[in-house]
C-alpha cells in the first residue's frame, strides 16, 4: 500500500489591500508540507482545486511543480482536478509539465468535484454537468494515448490532426477517477481501466465498499484484470502523540471547516461526540496516536485491499507545527510498520 498526504489548502479569508497575507503563508505551508512528506519516506502527495475564498489551491498543477523541484521521490497528484470545467488540452499540458519537472512523478486525479464554483467562473451551464466530465475525460485520454490527436464534441472546439506537447516522462501520465458518493462514476473508471480514488469523507469505511465492488466488476466485464488496477482511499487524517492529543488538536479546525461547509448544505453543526464516534476503530476519520492509525489502515486493507492511502490534512485552524509533525509520525513511525504487516518492500 503506497500511502500518502493530501490537502485542499483550506484557509480562512483574510483579504487585506490586495495582499491576501493568509493564502501566502498557507502557500508556504503546502509547499514545507510537500518537502516533509518526501524527506520522510511518504509515497504520494496530492492537491486538491478549488476556486473559493476559503481555500488557497485554485491551479494544483502550479504548487505541483513548485514542490516538484524541491523534492526527490514522492508522487505529485492533483485531488481532484476539476476537468469538467477545465480544458483537457491544457490540463495535460500543465502535468506532462509537472512530469518533467518531476523526472516522472505526476499523476492526475480527475473528478467533477464537489462545489460548483468552477462552472460559472468559466461559462458553462450546470445542465450539462454531466455530459462535460464524460466528454473532457474522453478527450484528455485520447491525448494522454497519442502524440497527434483529432477530436469533435460538442462542449470544446473541435481540431484536426494536431500535437500536444510537452509529452510527459512516464509513456502515459497516470490517471485516476476520484469519486465520492457516486456509483456511476466508479463503474466509470473500471470499465475505461483506469485507477480510482474514493474520498471517504462522511459514513462508515464498511459502507463503500460496494463502491470498489462496482469499480472491480466494471473492470472485469470490459476486460481488464480488476487485480492490476489501483484502488486509493481519501480520508481525514492527524496523528499525534498519543490518542486525546490527536483529537483535541484536530477537532476545533476540523469542526470549523465542516460546520462552514455544513451551513452551505443544510447539515447540522458538528459535536465532539460525533466527532469521537467517527474517529472510532470503524469510523471514516483516522485521527489518533500512531498505533492507532496502523490498526485502521491495517482494517482499511481488509476491507478493500486497497493500493494506496492518501491522509487529508486539515491546515485551517491548526497550528503548522501539529501538522508537520503529524506528517512527520505518518512517514516515521505508522507508514513502515503497515508496509511491514503488509508485506510491502521499499
Amino acid at each position: 500500500m503506497e500511502l500518502g498526504i493530501s490537502s485542499f489548502g483550506e484557509v480562512a479569508p483574510a483579504h487585506v489591500a490586495g495582499q491576501d497575507y493568509a493564502a501566502q503563508q498557507r502557500m508556504q505551508e503546502i509547499l514545507a508540507l510537500g518537502r516533509q512528506a518526501d524527506e520522510v519516506g511518504l509515497d504520494v502527495l496530492a492537491i486538491g482545486e478549488h476556486h473559493r475564498s476559503d481555500y488557497v489551491v485554485s491551479a494544483p498543477e502550479v504548487v505541483l511543480a513548485a514542490v516538484a523541484a524541491t523534492t526527490q521521490r514522492i508522487r505529485l497528484a492533483s485531488a481532484v482536478t476539476v476537468l469538467s470545467s477545465a480544458d483537457p488540452v491544457r490540463t495535460f499540458q500543465n502535468f506532462a509539465t509537472v512530469d518533467l519537472i518531476s523526472n516522472g512523478r505526476a499523476e492526475i486525479i480527475a473528478g467533477r468535484g464537489s462545489f460548483i464554483e468552477s462552472f460559472p467562473l468559466f461559462g458553462y451551464d450546470l445542465k450539462h454537468y454531466d455530459a462535460l466530465y464524460a466528454e473532457k475525460l474522453e478527450l484528455l485520454l485520447k491525448i494522454n494515448e497519442q502524440e497527434i490527436v483529432s477530436w469533435q464534441g460538442k462542449h470544446r472546439p473541435s481540431f484536426a490532426q494536431k500535437g500536444v506537447y510537452p509529452r510527459p516522462v512516464q509513456p502515459r501520465l497516470p490517471i485516476w477517477i476520484g469519486v465520492g458518493g457516486t456509483p456511476a462514476s466508479a463503474q466509470r473508471a473500471g470499465a475505461l481501466g483506469l485507477g480510482l480514488t474514493i474520498a471517504i469523507l462522511g459514513g462508515a469505511p464498511a459502507q463503500y465498499v460496494a463502491f470498489a465492488d462496482l469499480y472491480r466488476q466494471a473492470a472485469q466485464q470490459a476486460g481488464h484484470d480488476p487485480a492490476t488496477l489501483p484502488l486509493c482511499l481519501n480520508c481525514h487524517f492527524h496523528v499525534a502523540e498519543n490518542s486525546r492529543q490527536a483529537a483535541d488538536e484536530f477537532f476545533p479546525a476540523y469542526a470549523t471547516v465542516m460546520n462552514r461547509i455544513g451551513r452551505e448544505r443544510g447539515w447540522s453543526p458538528m459535536s465532539r461526540a460525533q466527532f469521537d464516534h467517527l474517529r472510532g476503530p470503524q469510523g471514516p476519520l483516522l485521527v489518533g496516536s500512531p498505533q492507532e492509525i496502523i490498526d485502521k489502515l491495517l482494517y482499511i486493507s481488509q476491507l478493500f485491499n486497497n493500493t494506496r492511502f492518501i491522509g487529508q490534512l486539515m491546515l485551517e485552524g491548526m497550528p503548522h507545527g501539529q501538522v508537520m509533525r503529524s506528517t512527520e509520525l505518518f512517514g516515521k513511525e505508522v507508514a513502515p510498520v503497515v508496509r511491514e504487516r503488509l508485506g510491502v518492500m521499499v
